[in-house]
């Protein structure tokens, strides 16, 4: 059972099929054991170094799996602070905030209601994923028994960290004295709980002043989503962009589960992708920071090192997912890095990413320029994209090869060709008829898919590169 569940990046799976309070404490028990001793492997001897922080979003199961996990990790040895429900950004901040040896999430994310699960982080709020220590976890889960082990009893407590998340996440929010509305979509997820007790009269600094905030789907008591609380789905959108018109905001933001990401909307109502918003707030940050490194990932439009470089600052491109965006902000020093994922990471909140934060410096940006967000971003969306979209085919790897050798070095379209993440083709700069484009291919690791991204230098170029491409791909599948 623990193998259905343990992926690459996290622990999740349906309830109670696949995950309940038994493999909870399972879990709990392997992830102290692993978090400690990595802990101490690190020279690290500090008696918070025995403390693991748990929190949990609104699910109707995550209650009774935090409070078997949290056994889990005090039987093995580990003392746990309970920080409650709270949004997964919160955990990266206590972990560091109280210096512990990880910290431990209880959320889907973005799934359907039914699913649950854990994202597990270590020292500094590192990353856990399969190959940095979730396999460990997984082992010492596995070879645990209950009925003959001896409880540790590690000491549990609760603590209310509110008030100083607040003043952390505040301080990246700077509206000048100026008065903007907003529109926010908690997806019936954690936001509508982060977000009145952050910016909201349930803050412990009272309301953001100047800040006006349009709730919508903020309800997260009753286990039933509005809409799937995934913003990347363009679908789930129409509630952040019907309100945005109808309120006449200056922005709209659309959060995930756990509220660790969000998608923006400006003020026209439209959708702004999340590499045209790196390259905006990269010249935020390099205005503050001038010459810095911002990192990204490499599926966002050639516009972003373009604007990175434009205003000084070093691009650094990065592999997609989470475990590879903080590896890069970390060794490169990089101030800023952004997904497409709506990912945004964040050198002062511990390299980790916020959807908070984001939201912050957005709105700072806009609150500092006399232009709306529909013209902030107009500049820098002067490529066409296709999006990300998914091929079906068993033989992912014969495609690529197939791809490679009829685009690559040796063919007539001579690209130039890295395998950073995927393959990527490069004929962006080539002159005629075969250049002005450029393409990314990655297979997922779970399905039988290949995931492209094209870009061009113009929609015409971009169409006959989707109807070429396209076919030697697959089927193209909605996903």
């Amino acid at each position: 059972m623990l193998g259905r569940i343990f992926k690459a990046y996290d622990v999740r799976g349906t309830y109670p099929d696949l995950l309940n309070e038994g493999l909870a404490w399972q879990i709990g028990y392997g992830a102290s054991k692993y978090l400690l001793s990595d802990a101490a492997a690190g020279g690290e001897t500090s008696p918070m170094m025995k403390n693991i922080v748990v929190g949990r979003d609104m699910r109707a199961s995550s209650p009774g799996l935090t409070k078997a996990l949290i056994k889990g990790i005090s039987d093995q040895g580990g003392n746990v602070i309970d920080i409650g429900m709270v949004d997964t950004s919160m955990i990266y901040f206590a972990v560091n905030h109280l210096d512990c040896a990880g910290g431990i999430m209880v959320t889907a994310s973005h799934n359907p209601p039914n699913y649950n699960g854990f994202k597990v982080s270590k020292r500094k709020a590192k990353p856990v994923g399969e190959a940095t220590g979730l396999g460990e976890i997984r082992k010492q889960a596995a070879m645990v028994d209950k009925a003959t082990m001896v409880p540790a009893h590690g000491r549990i407590e609760q603590r209310d960290l509110w008030q100083a998340y607040n003043k952390h996440v505040r301080g990246f929010l700077d509206i000048k004295g100026k008065k903007l509305k907003i529109v926010i979509d908690g997806s019936n997820g954690m936001a509508g709980t982060m977000i009145p007790k952050v910016f909201g009269k349930e803050s412990p600094l009272g309301a953001y002043p100047g800040l006006e905030i349009i709730p919508i789907n903020f309800e997260n008591t009753k286990n039933v989503f509005v809409h799937e609380p995934n913003p990347l789905v363009a679908a789930n959108m129409k509630w952040t962009q019907e309100a945005v018109l109808k309120h006449k905001a200056d922005a709209g933001f659309c959060y995930d589960g756990d509220a660790d990401r969000c998608m923006a909307v400006d003020e026209k109502g439209k959708i702004v992708g999340c590499d045209l918003l790196t390259g905006l707030l990269a010249k935020h940050f390099l205005d503050k920071e001038p010459g810095s490194a911002i990192a990204y990932d490499l599926r966002s439009t050639k516009a972003v090192a373009e604007e990175i470089t434009k205003h000084g600052g070093k691009p650094i491109r990065g592999r997609v997912g989470h475990v590879f965006m903080k590896q890069a902000l970390a060794d490169s020093g990089a101030v800023f890095g952004g997904e497409l994922s709506g990912h945004f990471y964040f050198r002062d909140n511990f390299n980790a990413d916020s959807g908070a934060i984001a939201m912050c410096t957005i709105l700072t940006v806009l609150a500092h320029s006399s232009k709306t967000l529909s013209e902030l971003i107009k500049p820098i969306a002067r490529y066409s994209q296709s999006g990300e979209i998914n091929f079906s085919i068993e033989d992912k790897d014969g495609a690529i090869a197939a791809v490679k050798e009829f685009y690559g070095p040796g063919s007539e379209y001579q690209g130039a060709i890295d395998e950073l993440d995927g393959v990527t083709i490069d004929c962006f700069s080539k002159p005629g008829d075969h250049g002005g484009w450029w393409a990314n291919i990655r297979k997922s690791n779970t399905e039988p898919l290949l995931r492209l991204n094209l870009e061009a230098k113009d929609k015409k170029t971009l169409d006959k590169m989707l109807a070429e491409i396209g076919p030697k791909l697959g089927h193209q599948v909605e996903h």
